[in-house]
């Protein structure tokens, strides 16, 4: 059963901000930016303990960053919010999203 998370237009800015601010969440989301991911493929990316993966999942998920879903004995997530993947895609590479790229100022 797949966990509720808040609507996104209830998800203050500041929460999912603070939610990225540590390196291993930024890492899963990344890496959840490719495809859903169980929490073996996490631990296994991040190099971390279990315990540790679950936590940082938790204020993922708590901040409606990501959402989970439980399929028999493993725990699947993906993104909730797409738009903090690709966010977070558009400054690993600018140059990827030439449509956020623009050289002149509208504040004349």
């Amino acid at each position: 059963m797949a966990s509720l998370n808040p609507t996104v237009s209830s998800i203050p800015a500041e929460v999912v901000f603070k939610a990225l601010g540590h390196p291993a969440r930024v890492l899963m989301v990344r890496e959840l930016f490719e495809g859903e991911r169980c929490v073996c493929d996490l631990v296994e990316t991040a190099g971390l303990g279990w315990s540790t993966i679950s936590r940082h999942l938790s204020v993922l998920r708590e901040a409606g960053v990501v959402a989970d879903e439980k399929r028999g004995q493993q725990v699947f997530y993906r993104l909730a919010l797409p738009c903090v993947g690709r966010f977070i895609a558009c400054l690993d590479d600018p140059a990827k999203f030439p449509e956020f790229n623009t050289t002149t100022c509208s504040c004349d």
